[in-house]
């Protein structure tokens, strides 16, 4: 069975591009398992690729996978339980104890709508938990909508009714820099004999890079870089 590369993503010269977003998703997902339970909605599901290591590390007893009824054909093997119009999801008000979105919001050309659906079709007091991404190539063009700052990722939350929103970075400045010569070596044009050269220098620099980042200690102030974002918010 092939390995799950959004849980055992390895550092190669073939994935310095994917590498650190991956695995920041994964540790923030992982930081917040112990509050998920009961029945499990993922918006804008893809593949599910989550969806097991959910299951079993967590007290979430039911998974229900939604996704836009255009939404690009991930795994032919795997599709969404569930679609919707991007309008109105197809669930009752207070459906689920639980719900995440990870790199979603990005590409809803009306964030309000989708974040105002999940929070009616959360139970009271239930959580979500999302990610986007703040330092990306344009990508799925051209339903690549938005980059968010912090700020008006808890402006949009708060008009969608949510409350108690924690807001973190995935990555600082060093983290940053990786990502950045990751995406640089792995998807600018070059000729493929430079890009295997470069990728083989620039792996153990990407590296160091990730590990000297301490995305716990970013602050969102003034000349702050980031790689991207993650939290939860309440009903």
């Amino acid at each position: 069975m092939p390995k799950n590369q959004f849980i055992n993503i390895e550092l190669t010269t073939e994935s310095l591009d994917r590498y650190y977003i991956r695995k920041s998703i994964f540790d923030a997902l992982k930081s917040t398992l112990h509050e998920f339970s009961g029945l499990l909605l993922d918006i804008g599901c893809g593949k599910m690729p989550y969806k097991n290591y959910i299951l079993k590390n967590s007290m979430v007893d039911s998974y229900a996978g939604l996704d836009i009824d255009v939404a690009l054909n991930y795994d032919n093997d795997v599709k969404p339980d569930f679609t919707w119009n991007g309008k109105i999801m197809p669930f009752e008000n207070n459906s689920f104890d639980c719900a995440f979105g990870t790199e979603v919001l990005e590409h809803c050309p009306d964030p309000d709508v989708v974040l105002k659906e999940v929070f009616r079709v959360l139970k009271p007091d239930g959580i979500f938990f999302f990610t986007v991404p703040f330092l990306w190539n344009l990508h799925e063009v051209p339903n690549d909508e938005y980059r968010y700052t912090p700020y008006a990722l808890e402006r949009h939350l708060r008009n969608s009714g949510f409350e108690d929103i924690e807001i973190k970075a995935t990555g600082g400045w060093h983290a940053s820099m990786a990502q950045m010569l990751g995406l640089w070596v792995r998807r600018s044009p070059m000729t493929e004999r430079k890009r295997k050269y470069l990728s083989v220098a620039l792996k153990p620099i990407i590296s160091f890079l990730i590990k000297k980042d301490q995305s716990s200690q970013v602050s969102f102030k003034e000349g702050q870089m980031i790689t991207g974002l993650y939290g939860t918010a309440k009903k």
